[in-house]
């Protein structure tokens, strides 16, 4: 396996003071993160999430996606807990990259999906993959989770590698007139597991 374990800080933010633990994929030179807080127990399910990295909706706050609602909402939910998880993987826009993912967005400026547009520019609507997850999981000494995740495929992916799944926990936060449609085509094109009171209008940006 590629992927090397570099160092861990501290990381003190609004939730309280998490531990950064940084790795490396000597394969492809990506930098992944895993954030822990309080005492991890190895023989108990702990509350955690897989997070993609997204520029544009984790640090420039954009109302496009709900991706930096998510990780938000998983990081005080894992501070109320007392315990728990998230792992920070470099995979911009679904795996396409910065760069493609303004591409794609242009694309959706001008009416496309979030699925059709990554098609038009040659990509797979997905381009993920979490095959780093388990040298990760192995130094946090996390083997039983409670997943924060409406995406069924990295359920399967923490199956696949041999990490159990106790509980999936919905994620449904940040619905907003500029995502709506993007939300729906997660549900409805890539399977994500979201209730139909996601949909209901919740929006204070109009």
């Amino acid at each position: 396996m590629s992927i090397k374990y570099v160092a861990t800080s501290k990381l003190p933010t609004p939730w309280g003071v998490f531990a950064m633990h940084g790795f490396e994929d000597t394969e492809t030179g990506k930098e992944h993160v895993a954030l822990t807080f309080g005492e991890l127990d190895a023989n108990a399910p702990m509350l955690g999430r897989i997070h993609s990295e997204c520029l544009t909706g984790d640090a420039l706050f954009s109302l496009r996606c709900d991706c930096g609602f998510q990780l938000q909402t998983a990081m005080q939910n894992i501070a109320e807990a007392g315990q728990g998880f998230i792992l920070y993987l470099r995979q911009e826009g679904r795996g396409i990259g910065l760069l493609n993912k303004i591409r794609a967005y242009e694309l959706q400026d001008q009416g496309a999906n979030t699925v059709e547009a990554n098609e038009r520019l040659g990509f797979a609507a997905d381009m993920r993959k979490y095959d780093m997850i388990k040298p990760m999981m192995e130094m946090i000494g996390v083997h039983q989770v409670k997943l924060m995740t409406n995406n069924p495929r990295k359920v399967k992916a923490m199956q696949d590698l041999g990490i159990q799944v106790i509980e999936r926990v919905p994620l449904q936060v940040g619905k907003n007139r500029y995502n709506e449609g993007y939300l729906k085509t997660k549900s409805t094109e890539l399977g994500h597991m979201m209730s139909e009171h996601h949909f209901v209008d919740e929006d204070t940006n109009k």
